[in-house]
């Protein structure tokens, strides 16, 4: 089920929302620093974490699910978001040179169409960043933030899903080591708590963030198969109740005592009505 934009807008604008997009947001920014001349795509509630590439992309394209709600986005300029099915983008093939998937495949009912749809408007070479809720993390069992919705994964099994959906997952960290609680002096020390988390407590990190490419298979050519061209039946006039024969087939057949021309003419000779052909 996805969380009501409503909700994921709220949680954002919190002291504890805050703290989680400056944390994500260095750390998508440290895996993409470089993004000039390209086109981006962000699908779920991407929108904390595009705005720092609004102004090197070429494009930047929010686009939000239908069951989770739209906002218009930026509030300072005109919309960049777009109100979409989650397993159907209004978006060319090979459109789009990164991918940012957040609060979209731990809600999302169809996980593999929705992957298979990203797969289809990332370019060649194209780049894909997942941030998902880490199962055994705090975060993922704290129901009153966006990282305690819909289904958490662990780092070898979004890894695997990757795989299984034509992707190479080239790099997988964790983030989010502040605990979820809004106490003044834990948030004020949030770069702190990172630091040693990313050094010594790497499992229990309250978000996966994994980078993906694109997989692109040399196909086989096909071998070229004769095709068999469908029987055509002649239509047949009305019989009387004396003719013996049922409908025949338009072509000529293989064999010759069963030709038309022999048919007819001993449809024609009483004579030869009751000897064998």
């Amino acid at each position: 089920m996805w969380t009501d934009v409503v909700d994921l807008r709220d949680f954002y604008a919190g002291a504890l929302g805050r703290v989680a997009r400056a944390v994500l947001r260095r750390r998508v920014r440290e895996i993409w620093p470089d993004v000039r001349g390209l086109n981006m795509l962000g699908i779920g509630y991407p929108t904390p974490y595009l705005g720092v590439f609004r102004a090197e992309a070429q494009r930047v394209i929010a686009a939000m699910p239908a069951g989770q709600g739209v906002l218009h986005w930026p509030t300072d300029g005109p919309g960049l978001s777009v109100l979409t099915d989650d397993v159907e983008l209004p978006l060319p093939d090979l459109s789009m040179d990164r991918v940012l998937l957040v609060h979209a495949l731990e809600h999302a009912g169809e996980v593999r169409p929705l992957m298979r749809e990203v797969w289809r408007v990332l370019g060649g070479g194209g780049r894909l960043l997942v941030v998902v809720p880490n199962r055994r993390g705090i975060w993922s069992r704290m129901e009153r933030t966006p990282f305690g919705q819909g289904e958490p994964y662990s780092a070898d099994q979004l890894a695997r899903l990757l795989r299984d959906t034509m992707f190479t997952p080239t790099r997988i960290e964790s983030a989010l080591f502040v605990p979820p609680v809004d106490s003044r002096m834990v948030l004020g020390s949030a770069a702190a708590i990172e630091n040693a988390g990313r050094r010594w407590f790497s499992a229990i990190a309250g978000a996966i963030v994994a980078e993906a490419s694109k997989q692109i298979y040399a196909g086989q050519p096909a071998q070229r198969r004769t095709r068999r061209m469908p029987r055509v039946y002649a239509p047949v006039p009305e019989r009387g109740p004396g003719t013996p024969f049922a409908a025949l087939p338009a072509r000529r057949s293989r064999n010759a005592a069963c030709s038309p021309n022999r048919l007819a003419s001993k449809s024609r000779d009483p004579s030869t009505l009751d000897s064998p052909p």
